[in-house]
């Protein structure tokens, strides 16, 4: 079974930065971490291994500094990483992060299953790991909370659901996209982290994937953000003490003299 887990590496701070010109994060300085969501994809991918044996994959769009965070998935128990970073990746949304990572899965070669976390932290979106699905035209079952009878040629998903979840058949190969539900991610081991210090991360630049130059990065992305702000900050509001009935009638007649009432 070969697996390929995507991963993102994601801002580790609430003093996030915006690039004024072309309204996208500012990642390069800023301390970060595996975006969470991810961590339960890894987990999957390593619990399937065990069961079925064969090799994880685990694969990234960014900077040269996303290579940390593959170090860090091979310490948890990855075989191999690969990293696609190129300035020509910058400024993809999701449409144009979908087809890159598209390009390295299919670089890589056959696959039976892809993982991702079900989105990342900060962007909230959920549309890659669908995307990647539609690009690769493989099958695909969202907000994965539980895999079950999975062997070489398919699996039943329980798909999470608001009232309860729909159970799935899905042939492989296919793409799932994890909630944090489907199990508890472990720590890395002492050999673990050893493996990922002298570990080769694979590298691969858009002409390495011999991309389309108009489907990639800001110039490939149909999404354009107009205007990217943070909220003004509000300020603070008013504690009313004494008798329950008192209180009441303080509330309400500032509520009115401010027109709300």
């Amino acid at each position: 079974m070969k697996t390929v887990v995507c991963i993102k590496q994601v801002p580790d701070t609430t003093d996030v930065k915006i690039n004024p010109e072309t309204n996208t994060l500012i990642r390069e300085g800023v301390d970060s971490i595996i975006n969470p969501f991810d961590t339960y994809a890894i987990e999957e991918a390593l619990k399937i291994k065990e069961q079925l044996g064969g090799e994880i994959i685990v694969m990234t769009m960014g900077p040269p500094q996303a290579e940390s965070a593959l170090r860090e998935a091979i310490a948890l128990g990855c075989d191999e990483a690969v990293l696609l970073t190129d300035r020509n990746f910058a400024g993809a949304d999701t449409w144009a992060t979908s087809y890159t990572l598209a390009r390295g899965i299919k670089k890589i070669g056959e696959v039976d299953l892809i993982i991702c976390g079900k989105q990342a932290i900060d962007g909230d979106t959920a549309q890659v790991g669908p995307g990647i699905a539609e690009m690769l035209d493989i099958p695909c079952v969202t907000y994965t909370g539980k895999v079950k009878e999975i062997d070489e040629k398919g699996f039943t998903a329980y798909r999470m659901t608001e009232s309860g979840h729909n159970v799935i058949k899905s042939p492989l190969p296919a793409l799932i996209t994890v909630v944090k539900e489907i199990n508890e991610p472990r720590m890395p081991s002492l050999r673990g982290k050893m493996n990922a210090k002298k570990a080769d991360i694979e590298r691969y630049s858009a002409a390495d994937l011999a991309c389309d130059l108009e489907s990639i990065g800001q110039m490939g992305s149909p999404t354009v953000v107009k205007k990217i702000f943070a909220p003004p900050v509000k300020g603070k509001g008013k504690i009313f003490k004494g008798e329950p009935e008192d209180t009441a009638l303080k509330l309400a007649g500032e509520l009115k003299d401010k027109g709300i009432i």
